[in-house]
């Protein structure tokens, strides 16, 4: 009798060790690359908001979150190898990222497959939720992203004549450029030019040079901070005075260091402003720059809320049994600081949309825009 209550103490004992384990969740992001910024404010995000969950006491009361980060490069070969790493060494039950809409579709199906579920924070190609059921984002998509671009222009801005520029290679700049092009056709204006260039490209003058011919009121730029910058400083070199238009891959300080002055007179739809007035963003704001002393952008911002749904879906899960997250989020009905989030049948976000305007060297919110 006594060994028999010496083997059920310690198979307790066990149980509760098991019970206590940390709960190892994923998040993927290009820390280095082209898109370096975006991966390191993406990291930023969700290692606060895991910072938030454990102060409160993590998940199911005793078990702490565990975030396993893995650097992407902005590869999709490499973001297929740390997919793979996340789910068959470490065992994560969730993963959080990528940022670009090309990694991601290659690390989604390797999730999806190993029915891990997962939610990218600003991958917002069409395609990336059509994966399959596990497979979830955080951010809205390319046609409505690219129909407020194309809104904005033709209605706000007053452009009958517009171009666009693109990185030829990239799912979400080729994307956004398609979608803004047939709303600006739709809304009766016209589109001169419709020009891609090769990824890793610096000098954009050839294709400028075919653009600015068909004297375009607005340059649509769907590209990342980096390539933009190079090619605002370019196109006013060969005398652009227009405006220029683009999506949430310019938000970064970057920007302006790379492109200067050459910026102005742009303005990008986004995810969030740091200006608006709420309390649960200028909360988030404040937590973020005393942590890590810079304002966040839209991608810090959508990481952050990425986490917060998915531990909230583990949560009311109740379990880390992947099919049991899965359903848990489906019927995700939270306010996270871009806005209240609930999501449609492709487990796309329903939510706003902000234009923010590039003026002497600085972000300046215009307006925000229902879906």
């Amino acid at each position: 009798m006594k060994r028999l209550s010496l083997v059920l103490v310690l198979a307790l004992v066990a149980a509760s060790i098991v019970t206590a384990q940390d709960i190892k969740v994923g998040g993927v992001g290009p820390v280095t690359g082209e898109a370096a910024t975006f991966g390191v404010s993406t990291k930023n995000g969700i290692m606060l908001a895991a910072e938030e969950w454990n102060d409160k006491g993590g998940l199911f009361g005793n078990r702490k979150v565990k975030i396993i980060f893995e650097d992407d490069k902005g590869d999709p070969a490499e973001g297929a190898t740390v997919y793979t790493k996340l789910i068959q060494q470490d065992n994560v039950v969730a993963i959080i990222g990528t940022v670009m809409s090309k990694v991601t579709l290659a690390g989604a199906p390797i999730a999806q497959a190993a029915g891990i579920p997962m939610i990218s924070s600003t991958s917002t190609n069409e395609m990336v939720t059509k994966v399959g059921d596990y497979i979830y984002r955080a951010c809205f998509i390319d046609p409505f992203q690219g129909t407020v671009g194309a809104n904005f222009a033709y209605k706000d801005l007053g452009a009958r004549k517009a171009a666009a520029l693109f990185d030829i290679g990239n799912d979400y700049t080729k994307g956004l450029a398609e979608n803004f092009r047939n709303q600006f056709l739709k809304l009766g204006g016209q589109v001169v030019a419709f020009e891609g260039h090769p990824f890793g490209a610096t000098d954009f003058k050839a294709q400028l040079t075919k653009i600015l011919a068909g004297k375009p009121d607005v340059l649509y730029l769907s590209d990342y901070y980096n390539d933009v910058g190079l090619i605002a400083k370019q196109a006013r070199e060969l005398g652009f005075k227009g405006q220029m238009v683009g999506g949430d891959g310019w938000d970064s300080p970057d920007l302006v260091k790379i492109g200067g002055k050459a910026v102005d007179n742009g303005f990008f739809t986004n995810h969030y402003a740091a200006a608006d007035p709420r309390p649960i963003v200028q909360d988030f704001v404040k937590k973020y720059k005393a942590k890590f002393g810079a304002e966040p952008d839209a991608m810090a911002t959508l990481a952050y809320d990425a986490a917060n749904i998915m531990f909230d879906a583990i949560r009311r899960a109740g379990s880390t049994k992947g099919s049991a997250i899965r359903d848990a989020l489906k019927t995700t009905n939270l306010n996270v600081v871009s806005g209240q989030v609930t999501f449609d049948a492709n487990r796309n976000p329903i939510k706003s949309a902000v234009i923010i305007e590039m003026k002497d060297g600085k972000q300046v919110y215009r307006t925000t825009v229902n879906p």
